[in-house]
């Protein structure tokens, strides 16, 4: 099976090898857990991919025996990954998982024309799709797919890490924290220093039927179990990285004319960095004073909860927090203007908040797809507070972490911690063509790269 794909005008050729399926190590039995109300509004999202590269491995036979041995013991912890979605009677979504099952999906690949220096480039997603399963596959499809897919490939001077995570059983905090947890388990440790917290009616017990059923058949899915996504907007993703100095320097711009003797908080830097792309993408995008701007943001509310959920809780516990202001309004005022509306609607979005939202949705079950992020939207997921470069497997920190093209639209960000360390911030954003190219032009934004 191979995928080809060209870059300036040479082939560059995905082939796989070989596809197993992982089981946690030890017999656990039959196990199930409801998906709950913070779960099911991604329903009809799609999974979630994450690609690590590393430079300089060696011997890749052996390395795969060491990632697949590691996953058997870290899913002993983190079963529900290696279960299925299901309905009980009464047609409630939850994860269901037994011994008998097929557990994660891991393919080996290799792509023996493709380098690290391809992989980190700051353009586009194209050469990164061949490297992670599932594209185009909607969470609704873990019904008979698994919940969470590997593929494991060699590159001409290292390994790519593609992982394929269904979104409605986790959300980024859980990602990683089961990323880490492999990582350790790889890197010697004998067990993982935090297991994941699993019981997902703790936070919420409502049982919420879904009508949801997939298509009998999708014409559209391909050989290698992707579906190819139909037709959309030009758009173009692109990596903007912010050094420590760049972060720093937006960070005090913001708060610089807070008053003295106000008592209101300062801003945090991710309010700060939120509030610098939020202007600038909406300048890019050439809208008319008049036009509605939303800025959207999936907040993490494991502490806001009440009683508030510990930081390994295992499930999605995110809810998208959305501030909305005319267009002029956000770049005729300074960036405080914007970043105190960021920071007013994340402190507002409180446990009463959330507890009214969940009521609402309950009332009446809403799936959430693209366009309700908002109209000229700019919505930001994934964090810094991530520590995705301290993946370590054994063998060295990543070179590179990138998203892979699935749930991706015209206004989307992720943010990263920044290679360069320390505060630095990588910005991973999609936009239409040519919003994108007027974004590349503005100095203002790009800062970093005349800041010294």
């Amino acid at each position: 099976m191979a995928a080809e794909f060209g870059q300036e005008g040479e082939m560059r050729t995905v082939r796989i090898s070989s596809k197993t399926h992982v089981m946690p190590r030890m017999k656990l039995g039959r196990r199930e857990c409801q998906l709950v109300t913070f779960d099911l509004p991604y329903i009809a999202f799609y999974y979630n991919q994450k690609l690590l590269f590393y430079r300089g491995i060696s011997d890749f036979e052996d390395i795969v025996g060491k990632l697949k041995d590691g996953l058997g013991v870290v899913l002993e912890d983190f079963y529900q990954l290696a279960g299925r979605l299901g309905k009980d009677e009464e047609g409630v979504f939850r994860v269901e998982y037994d011994d008998e099952m097929d557990g994660v999906e891991v393919m080996e690949a290799t792509a023996e024309g493709i380098e690290i220096a391809d992989l980190t480039v700051e353009d586009g997603t194209g050469t990164l799709e061949e490297l992670i399963p599932y594209n185009g596959i909607l969470n609704l499809e873990g019904l008979h797919r698994p919940l969470l897919a590997v593929q494991l490939t060699k590159l001409k001077d290292g390994l790519a890490i593609g992982c394929a995570f269904n979104h409605a059983i986790l959300d980024g905090t859980s990602t990683w924290h089961f990323m880490s947890s492999w990582a350790q388990i790889c890197g010697g440790s004998p067990s993982i220093s935090v297991p994941p917290f699993l019981d997902r009616t703790k936070v919420r017990s409502t049982r919420v039927k879904l009508d949801l059923s997939l298509p009998n058949s999708d014409p559209l899915a391909s050989s290698n179990g992707d579906a190819k996504p139909g037709s959309k907007p030009q758009l173009r993703e692109k990596l903007f990285r912010f050094s420590e100095a760049a972060i720093d320097k937006i960070k005090s711009t913001v708060n610089s004319k807070t008053p003295s003797g106000d008592a209101s908080k300062p801003f945090s830097t991710f309010q700060s960095l939120s509030v610098h792309i939020w202007r600038h993408v909406t300048h890019a995008r050439e809208l008319k004073p008049e036009d509605y701007t939303v800025f959207t943001v999936f907040a993490d509310c494991r502490k806001r909860v009440d009683p508030p959920m510990p930081e390994s809780y295992f499930g999605n516990l995110i809810q998208a927090v959305f501030t909305v202001t005319a267009a002029g309004l956000l770049s005729v005022n300074p960036p405080e203007f914007g970043a105190s509306m960021i920071q007013k609607a994340i402190e507002m979005h409180n446990a009463k908040a959330i507890e009214e939202r969940n009521k609402e949705w309950e009332s009446s079950p809403k799936i959430f797809e693209f366009k309700d992020a908002g109209v000229n939207c700019v919505a930001v997921g994934s964090s810094p507070r991530f520590k995705v470069y301290e993946v370590d497997f054994g063998w060295g920190k990543p070179e590179g972490v990138r998203g892979g093209s699935n749930n991706r639209f015209d206004g989307m960000v992720y943010l990263y911690q920044g290679k360069g360390g320390g505060r630095s911030i990588d910005v991973e954003i999609s936009l239409e063509a040519g919003t994108m190219e007027r974004l590349e032009k503005d100095k203002e934004f790009l800062m970093d790269h005349h800041l010294v």
